[in-house]
């Protein structure tokens, strides 16, 4: 028979190795610029994860959260990579209204007393964090890193496997993220095929809103 705390503390560590590999070279490619991350969806991942890594814990997540507060970590210093690069990217009024969506969203976990209503308005703010992204990268596939978002799937599922307990509030948001980011690197891999490489390297150098 499978030891079962064995596996979780095994998962455990699987992801949090996998969190490890999966941002460090994104970081890097940040810093060489050739990946341009979009500030308005890193501000909300950064502050949405943070708060879901607390609404595990609270609801019995125990070894599986701690990768995602983990990835909180990172991802606020991410934040404030592509904060300090948003002068590279051309921000939208798309852009301006899905942050908008996403800032809204954030509140309602204030005034939850369930710890599941908390991870639901953060999940639903995270995914719509993905709207500014995915705008960018229709336009500027090779701005971003394909297999980050892949990995990063892979690595959600280490989280779920990784969880003590699994209930709609420990469970919806990795498999949510997890999901998306799948979907991302499928658009990415779609979209390089369409467009050729050549000038995506290089970004606005105003930013600017659609009119």
């Amino acid at each position: 028979m499978l030891d079962v705390p064995l596996v979780k503390e095994f998962a455990s560590v699987i992801a949090l190795v996998l969190t490890f590999v999966l941002f460090v070279p994104y970081i890097r490619s940040i810093k060489r610029q050739t990946t341009v991350p979009h500030v308005f969806s890193w501000m909300v991942w950064a502050f949405g994860t943070f708060v879901v890594f607390f609404a595990q814990l609270a609801d019995g997540g125990g070894l599986g959260a701690w990768p995602i507060g983990f990835s909180a970590c990172i991802t606020c210093y991410i934040a404030f990579l592509s904060y300090r690069s948003r002068s590279r990217i051309e921000i939208t009024r798309q852009d301006w209204l899905l942050f908008g969506l996403a800032i809204s969203a954030i509140p309602g976990w204030m005034i939850a007393s369930d710890p599941f209503w908390a991870v639901l308005f953060l999940t639903v703010a995270d995914l719509l964090g993905f709207g500014p992204t995915l705008r960018k990268a229709y336009r500027y596939p090779y701005q971003e890193h394909m297999g980050f978002f892949a990995l990063g799937g892979v690595r959600n599922l280490f989280v779920v496997i990784a969880l003590e307990h699994y209930s709609w509030t420990t469970l919806l948001f990795p498999v949510a993220v997890g999901i998306s980011c799948v979907l991302v690197a499928v658009f990415l891999a779609i979209r390089r095929a369409a467009v050729h490489p050549e000038g995506q390297e290089e970004s606005p150098n105003v930013v600017s809103c659609e009119r």
